[in-house]
């Protein structure tokens, strides 16, 4: 409906902007206007600003700016003809009639809502009679106290095939009028039309407005072919529209900035007695979109509340499918999962408000429940699956309508993939024997056939770390350093042989031991020993610390460094190399370990980067530095197998 800019100034002229700001607002006066708290955005010195002269109000601290149309709409979620009917009722301005064409369809309205109000109020007389004895009692076993009895407005349909169109009709109604409203059953093929609802608690369902537009009816007997019946659509009543407790919930939720959807129509009123106000059901159907547009008039991220058996994860499904294509900058939804087994009803009876409270608290964002849902689809164990994963996350994307949410669900989901990749690489590798690492730099780099027959020969199974400690109170290996024996590298296993044949390294160079960053958590968890033994006595000498290594967890480790094969560059690590040639080789091998740590870093960071945002400059990052690890791999192996025996080389490569 179109206003008239005349009929919008009557109104603002009939209300001061102070008036209906401070039903929501503390207001008080601040020279020729008045300040208070914002409404919009927590805070604690005032910011909200109205004047009644200019005739609007400014938030300094959200920017929000209007009048006292726009400040019904923000605060009370109303659609602007809502705003300006309720307003004109409070001001005393008449509203224009509708035009002429539609006084026989408003006439008709206008009937079927006196209708189903008469109805209501004659469901609400029954469960006060002996005849809602059972009803009464099936409602004082879920718990419901009589204020919310009465606030629900819940009723009883009689076990009659009759009384309701029996009462309607002294009323004045007409049995065509009952079955347009949903509450008579009728047709060419019904010899005698009967009612809809019997032997039923029964739920008014309201519109925004509050008024009745149709009922739910919970059935009493057992046997009945339907456990929940709800009114047919009519001019009235559309359920896809429409959400149970919307009426009430409404200003609860703007003023928590918070709605939540729940499954039935006794969680609504559980969570509403409970303290959660801002409750709301969908009437029997999963949600559906303009049930989402009309939430997100509640608050920007619903919480969808499902109960945490099969059925509840298909709702969430088939949530997630409404709700993707619809999301909007700043607009989504949020899900929570009860306990197995227990609706929200259940949980509050069981449990108390409290626990509803930590569900709430634990909610997942709408991605998180998609990618779960695709993960667990299907296997993902080889890259053809995970392509086939890729895939459908592809096209769910670009369900999307709105092209930013698209552009930043497809970087998020890419990423995710991309992880899910390299987890997957790294379990398998933990299960083979291999590093568990996070870069490919990482891995130990390949050596002729007889260095592996001998890293085998020490790193075989018959060479399993002892599962109880050498001594009563001696540090117990993790089953994380007893799954990475053998993924200990060359230079880490030399850096540590050095520090263990020559500890007066020790003394001068204890923080740069302590930041050095090690692929293998055995090789770390050593160093962490040497220092801890360190910090106990200064001024270790190698035998004694070796006899302090030998009665902690990492003793297995000590032994496969000690016994590391090295090329003669390496003898600076050997106990009778001298202090001199230690040193210089010392300062070279820490440099080319924080190269390759610096390399590793990089590396990871430029195929993340390639992998989620696929441009040529990405690229080209990516393979340069591939190519600088290959220069450098390549430099280090034709070191380590190609050394002159010449003893003045010794200390040229040190790794």
């Amino acid at each position: 409906m179109r206003f008239s800019p005349n009929l919008l100034d009557e109104i603002r002229s009939r209300l001061l902007v102070s008036q209906v700001v401070g039903r929501k607002v503390a207001l008080k006066k601040s020279g020729r206007e008045f300040r208070g708290l914002s409404p919009f955005k927590a805070e604690k010195s005032p910011s909200f600003f109205v004047n009644d002269q200019k005739g609007f109000y400014h938030c300094f601290a959200s920017g929000e700016h209007g009048d006292i149309f726009t400040f019904l709409m923000k605060t009370e979620g109303l659609e602007f003809p809502e705003a300006v009917e309720r307003l004109a009722a409070e001001a005393g301005v008449a509203m224009p009639k509708p035009a002429e064409r539609n006084v026989e369809q408003e006439d008709q309205r206008d009937r079927l809502y006196r209708l189903l109000e008469a109805s209501a109020a004659f469901f609400e007389d029954n469960l006060r009679t002996d005849r809602g004895s059972e009803a009464r009692g099936y409602l004082e076993r879920r718990g419901l106290a009589r204020e919310t009895i009465k606030t629900f407005r819940l009723g009883f349909a009689p076990n009659s095939r009759s009384a309701l169109s029996a009462h309607l009709k002294g009323k004045g109604f007409s049995a065509a009028d009952m079955a347009t409203a949903g509450m008579l059953i009728s047709g060419d093929d019904i010899p005698e039309p009967y009612d809809r609802f019997r032997n039923r608690v029964i739920f008014p369902i309201l519109n925004l407005k509050g008024r009745v537009i149709a009922f739910g009816g919970r059935a009493l007997d057992k046997e009945a072919p339907a456990k929940y019946l709800n009114s047919p659509e009519t001019p009235l009543f559309h359920k896809g529209h429409i959400l149970f407790n919307a009426a009430r919930a409404r200003a609860a939720a703007h003023d928590k900035n918070r709605v939540i959807a729940v499954e039935g129509y006794m969680d609504v009123v559980a969570l509403a007695e409970a303290g959660f106000v801002e409750t709301v059901a969908p009437l029997g159907t999963a949600l559906t979109e303009d049930q989402l547009k009309l939430l997100w008039r509640f608050a920007p991220e619903p919480l969808l509340c499902f109960d945490g058996d099969g059925a509840g994860r298909k709702a969430a499904d088939r949530a997630v499918e409404i709700a993707l294509p619809l999301v909007k900058p700043g607009f989504s939804v949020a899900f929570a999962f009860l306990p197995d087994g227990l609706d929200p009803d259940d949980l509050i009876r069981q449990r108390g408000a409290a626990a509803m409270t930590e569900v709430l608290e634990k909610t997942r964002p709408l991605i998180d429940v998609l990618w779960d849902r695709e993960v667990k689809a299907q296997p993902v164990g080889t890259p053809e699956q995970r392509a086939a994963l890729e895939a459908r996350l592809k096209a769910l994307t670009e369900s999307i309508q709105d092209a930013t949410v698209r552009s930043y669900y497809s970087r998020e989901l890419r990423d995710r993939l991309y992880q899910l990749g390299r987890e997957r690489f790294s379990a398998q590798s933990r299960g083979a024997g291999g590093p568990s690492v996070q870069s490919s730099y990482a891995r130990p780099v390949a050596a002729p056939d007889w260095r592996g027959r001998e890293r085998h020969r020490l790193n075989g199974p018959e060479k399993r770390f002892p599962k109880k400690p050498a001594y009563p109170g001696a540090m117990t290996a993790s089953p994380e350093l007893v799954s990475h024996f053998q993924s200990i590298l060359p230079r880490e296993a030399l850096i540590l042989k050095t520090l263990i044949n020559h500890p007066w390294l020790i003394d001068e160079h204890s923080e740069a031991v302590a930041v050095i960053e090690f692929a293998s958590p055995a090789i770390s968890a050593l160093r962490d020993e040497i220092l801890a033994v360190h910090a106990r006595q200064n001024s270790l000498d190698s035998a004694t610390l070796r006899t302090q290594l030998s009665k902690s967890g990492v003793a297995k480790v000590v032994d496969l460094v000690a016994r590391t094969i090295t090329h003669k560059s390496d003898r600076f690590a050997e106990p009778d190399a001298s202090a001199t040639d230690v040193e210089a080789a010392w300062h070279h091998i820490l440099a080319l370990q924080q190269r390759q740590a610096e390399l590793g870093l990089a590396l990871k960071n430029a195929e993340e980067a390639w992998y989620r945002d696929c441009t040529e400059d990405a690229e080209n990052r990516l393979l340069d530095i591939k190519r600088q690890i290959a220069r450098e791999t390549a430099a280090e192996q034709m070191d380590e197998f190609d050394q002159p025996d010449d003893d003045n080389s010794d200390f040229k490569r040190a790794g």
